[in-house]
């Protein structure tokens, strides 16, 4: 794609060029038709001159041959002494009477066989082409007439609009000149800012340097300094799932190693048996710890965008889908709730969440206990209580539930439950709370905004 300078330039030239001669072609159009009519006042102002002096004395005075040699000497631009311009023009005279008997003629004014018209007019008369003016003096029973070659007076038109055309042909080469450094001057901090982007490390992520830009370039900046800092904290993200996951699943791999050396090295088919069951039990806890990992990395990378759910008939599918689970340890599951409490959240994640609070209450209950979800509207809120019977938490560790890999005593467990919904509770612009029962187990409590 080209350049900037070369997308804005070359049309604004194209523009500029063909509406500068659009502009001149208008106005040499109208200049034409003014100087024509300027020429044409001058043949009747020349008419009317003649006239007057014609009427300073009796007609039959006037001595015809000295007025003929009069005009051809003034009108003569080759004899010494005669003040001359390049722009004026060449008139010639013709005299009738009233009956058209032809008193006078200039030396080069054409013979015309038939009266004219008054007024201003041009004909052909053999090759010649002629304008001209006449003038009936009622007075002195004169026709008076005028005139030039329209030849002489179109070149003379041509000289006058050749010299009006010539400044402009010359000033647009120079004004494209001056509107490309223009261009360039007015571009200049966006090659600063692309230069400065060229200049940065391969993996710097800091926000562009802040300083006085023109204003069309500080959205760019703002949008760029908003995409290294997303970017940023995509890789932030990733590290730091990178360094969890390796942090967590490093100590269950090499238990699963030793089990199955173990297993290998066994005397007994009961020795090789029991390898093999805590084998297993370590592929489940490695499998949990992925399967979390991978939940906290989809959440942390959610888009964030909500819609309305029905919260109550969320949690009534879900205690439906570990049911299963409840029964096979012989704990009851129990839900209070209002009918259709509204939350604006993403079911996926809240399915999350409630398979991670009500799977920790079940693995800390006894059999025969019962866990219970009450969900209540209270105000612009809605309160979501998940309750066991279980043993409950020591109150010094209260403080630390819902930080990543802090397991509330479960072997099996690689504390991230809480910490995924933490995460979640976060996204949906709630609040958590962790507290225990009287007189034995634990509470977990969830405050999120009315949908």
């Amino acid at each position: 794609m080209n350049s900037i300078r070369t997308r804005i330039l070359a049309p604004t030239i194209v523009l500029v060029l063909f509406g500068s001669l659009a502009l001149v072609l208008m106005a040499m159009r109208d200049s034409y038709r003014q100087t024509e009519a300027v020429y044409d006042a001058q043949l009747v102002q020349a008419a009317r001159l003649m006239q007057g002096l014609l009427q300073q004395q009796p007609l039959e005075q006037i001595d015809w041959t000295f007025v003929r040699r009069a005009v051809d000497s003034a009108m003569n631009r080759s004899a010494e002494g005669i003040l001359s311009h390049r722009y004026e023009i060449n008139l010639v005279f013709q005299i009738w009477s009233r009956d058209g008997t032809l008193l006078m003629r200039s030396e080069e004014a054409p013979a015309l066989d038939k009266p004219l018209l008054p007024g201003i007019h041009d004909f052909l008369l053999g090759d010649q082409e002629w304008c001209g003016v006449l003038l009936e003096d009622s007075r002195q029973g004169l026709r008076i007439w005028v005139g030039e070659r329209e030849d002489l007076r179109q070149d003379l038109i041509q000289q006058i609009l050749q010299h009006t055309l010539f400044p402009t042909l010359v000033c647009l080469p120079l004004l494209a000149g001056f509107i490309w450094l223009l261009l360039g001057w007015g571009l200049r901090p966006l090659q600063r800012m692309a230069q400065q982007l060229r200049s940065r490390p391969e993996h710097a992520l800091q926000p562009l340097a802040s300083g006085p830009l023109p204003t069309e370039l500080q959205p760019m900046r703002d949008a760029l300094n908003s995409m290294l800092s997303q970017l940023s904290t995509l890789l932030e993200r990733e590290r730091r799932f990178i360094a969890d996951a390796a942090h967590e699943l490093r100590t269950p791999l090499a238990i699963l190693y030793i089990h199955a050396r173990n297993a290998r090295q066994a005397n007994t088919p009961e020795e090789r048996e029991e390898a093999l069951l805590f084998l297993q039990q370590g592929v489940a806890r490695a499998t949990r710890i992925a399967s979390q990992l991978l939940s906290m990395a989809r959440l942390e990378a959610a888009s964030g965008s909500l819609r309305r759910l029905d919260l109550t008939t969320l949690v009534r599918e879900e205690l439906a889908d570990l049911a299963p689970l409840a029964l096979d340890q012989q704990i009851e599951l129990v839900l209070d709730a209002d009918e259709s409490i509204m939350v604006d959240g993403e079911p996926g994640a809240i399915a999350i969440l409630m398979q991670n609070l009500i799977g920790n209450a079940v693995n800390f209950s006894q059999p025969g206990q019962e866990v219970s979800v009450h969900i209540r509207q209270v105000e612009q809120q809605v309160r979501l209580q998940v309750l066991d019977q279980g043993p409950g938490v020591d109150p010094e560790r209260l403080q630390h539930l819902g930080s990543r890999f802090h397991s509330m005593g479960n072997s099996q467990g690689a504390g991230l439950g809480l910490a995924i919904v933490s995460m979640i509770v976060q996204q949906l612009g709630g609040q958590i709370s962790f507290r225990n029962r009287e007189p034995r187990g634990f509470c977990v409590e969830l405050m999120l905004p009315v949908g």
